[in-house]
């Protein structure tokens, strides 16, 4: 059984995603403790709960997903996974966060690569993973398909989408993504995204603003 974690950290208030199952083996999803309050307390719930870190995951490179790479990396010495794509993004981030006022530091280039069709395995349990760019160029999704959960970093959020003015950004690719890729995984399947709460592929079909739009005829 899928056990799901979220904390929200650092300044843009994204979600890290810890998902583990009954071996108590677990992937971390887009480490984002940016302070050393936020990376003990990470660490401290792996600890209270027994936890084992067997991989590193991301959905994509952008700064407010990848803070704690370097953390998760350096402490756990797990593989980390992401799409190939993600690279350049992550190698941009050291140069371009003081703008921002903030020092990241590098993010370990990725153990393995991933693409639509893969699957991640951890402990008992088996992510899915599907290529969802617009957002940014390399982006991807997992879905634990028994639990019907899935984790979408920045694509779909509770009543909005995705932001597609950075770089790799795509307005038409984000809404062919969530209409052909996202919606028919089907109305119960729980999404958890990048920031804010969580939502429903139903919920959202039913209410979003943006796919009722884009589906509508007003496509942007």
């Amino acid at each position: 059984m899928l056990s799901v974690q979220c904390f929200t950290f650092n300044p843009y208030q994204e979600n890290t995603y810890l998902l583990s199952d009954e071996t108590k083996n677990c992937v971390i999803i887009d480490p984002v403790c940016y302070t050393a309050t936020e990376q003990q307390e990470l660490s401290t719930y792996i600890e209270q709960q027994g936890l084992t870190v067997e991989l590193l995951l991301n959905t994509h490179g952008h700064i407010d997903h990848m803070m704690g790479n370097s953390y998760v990396k350096n402490t756990y010495q797990v593989p980390f996974l992401t799409h190939e794509l993600v690279i350049k993004a992550l190698d941009y981030v050291p140069g371009f966060a003081p703008m921002f006022g903030l020092s990241v530091e590098p993010s370990p280039h990725p153990d393995t690569l991933l693409d639509e069709g893969d699957v991640v395995k951890f402990g008992n349990t088996e992510l899915q993973v599907f290529f969802t760019p617009g957002h940014s160029a390399g982006h991807i999704s997992f879905l634990h398909e028994e639990s019907k959960q899935l984790f979408s970093g920045d694509v779909l959020f509770q009543g909005s989408i995705g932001r597609t003015d950075l770089p790799g950004g795509s307005y038409p690719v984000l809404m062919e993504t969530i209409v052909k890729k996202i919606l028919p995984l089907g109305d119960d399947v729980i999404v958890y995204s990048g920031h804010g709460p969580e939502t429903s592929i139903g919920i959202e079909r039913q209410s979003n603003p943006f796919i009722l739009q884009y589906q509508g005829g007003g496509r942007g």
